[in-house]
């Protein structure tokens, strides 16, 4: 029997806050329910934690410790976040760094699902875009398993991001000293492309990933050596001024064994070498992909600023992606409330409209059970005009 997700059982008062929260209902169908480990019974249910992680990121909490105490104090958080006997800030931490990530993960999945069906796709004649990239998370000492170098303890989140619909994919949680490349096959389905940095340039895998009927588009170092097989025709004027068919790489030691296309063009007095597999788009087509690749770095900005996902409620790796996790689940309701009520992408103005429509309507809320003798009868949907 699908299961249902109310936010507001207790008291329903905010409108907003459920339409932020509905593709939750959907995603939670099939969803294992949390086991208590022992004899103790547990302090939150899965649902209980996924709204108050979520309330952590749209809040921007900057700690566990005051996202526990906003639980216990702040009226609004106490009432709709919380559960109803109370969190502790021990049963909380235990929580995160023990329960929830097998949930977490498919009701990441199926929101990622929806919000592929839902927005519009961009670009669509340059196909299936996922920029691939990493990003470190600053760790503690005491986090042993992140790895990085002496002195200096750091995490790597591997995401893959869909340039056509300003949204994530797949993600990988590693140690700080994890390479990248690998995870390019990891990300991207058959037939998607690639677009990633000259850190992803290997021409080894450059020929694995075209056996696995995996694109690319890969910005490349303006020396690798190139064995031309065949120049393609180049513009007289425009931005690209090489466009080639050739093996990379020098015979004998690195060369690739499968024929890349290079595309070389020029943006204010800065060269660009891109190798692609991508035949069928111009030249100017290939440039432009790549240049959409700035998209994940302006994802990857915006999220950890305004949703604060890398201030750290977990130090293990088990709680680490469960925070990871529910920041992704947090942007993805954004952004399909975003295109739902605006039909624009995800923007911090739109996320402070909705945390003060919340606010509003549930100040109209204790309003209404206040004495009339006190305040003049209002409309009872007055709070909740569209802006």
């Amino acid at each position: 029997m699908p299961r249902t997700f109310h936010p507001n059982d207790r008291c329903r008062t905010s409108v907003a806050l459920d339409e932020l929260f509905n593709p939750i209902t959907n995603a939670l169908v099939g969803v294992k329910p949390l086991e208590a480990r022992g004899n103790r019974p547990l302090q939150m249910d899965f649902e209980q934690q996924l709204k108050a992680l979520v309330y952590f990121h749209l809040e921007e909490h900057t700690s566990g410790r005051a996202l526990v105490q906003a639980l216990k104090e702040d009226d609004f958080a106490r009432d709709h976040i919380a559960p109803p006997e109370g969190i502790s800030r021990s049963s909380f931490c235990e929580a995160v760094n023990s329960r929830g990530l097998e949930q977490l993960m498919h009701v990441y999945r199926q929101l990622q699902l929806q919000a592929t069906d839902l927005l519009p796709a961009e670009h669509a004649d340059l196909g299936e875009l996922t920029a691939v990239d990493g990003s470190l998370i600053q760790a503690v000492l005491s986090m042993y398993w992140a790895d990085y170098r002496d002195g200096s303890k750091k995490a790597k989140v591997h995401v893959g991001f869909d340039i056509n619909r300003g949204i994530p994919s797949k993600i990988f949680l590693t140690d700080g000293k994890e390479g990248e490349r690998p995870f390019v096959s990891m990300i991207l389905s058959p037939g998607q492309t690639g677009v990633i940095d000259r850190g992803y340039q290997c021409h080894k895998s450059f020929d694995q990933w075209q056996s696995e009927d995996i694109h690319f588009v890969c910005r490349i170092k303006a020396n690798t050596k190139k064995t031309c097989i065949r120049m393609n025709p180049v513009p007289a004027e425009g931005i690209v001024f090489y466009d080639a068919v050739v093996l990379l790489g020098a015979a004998g030691v690195n060369q690739t064994q499968k024929e890349v296309r290079v595309v070389g063009y020029r943006v204010d007095h800065v060269e660009y070498w891109v190798a692609t597999d991508r035949f069928d788009l111009s030249a100017e087509q290939v440039a432009l992909a790549y240049k959409l690749r700035w998209r994940v770095e302006k994802f990857f900005a915006w999220w950890k600023r305004h949703l604060k996902v890398y201030h750290l409620i977990a130090r293990s790796e088990y709680g680490l992606m469960v925070q990871i996790l529910s920041g992704l689940i947090t942007y993805l309701l954004l952004a399909i409330y975003c295109h739902n009520h605006y039909g624009e992408k995800v923007s911090i103005e739109r996320v402070r409209e909705l945390r003060i429509r919340i606010d509003n309507e549930l100040r109209g809320s204790s309003h209404e059970g206040l004495s009339a003798s006190n305040f003049k009868e209002q409309e009872s949907d007055a709070s909740y005009a569209k802006t």
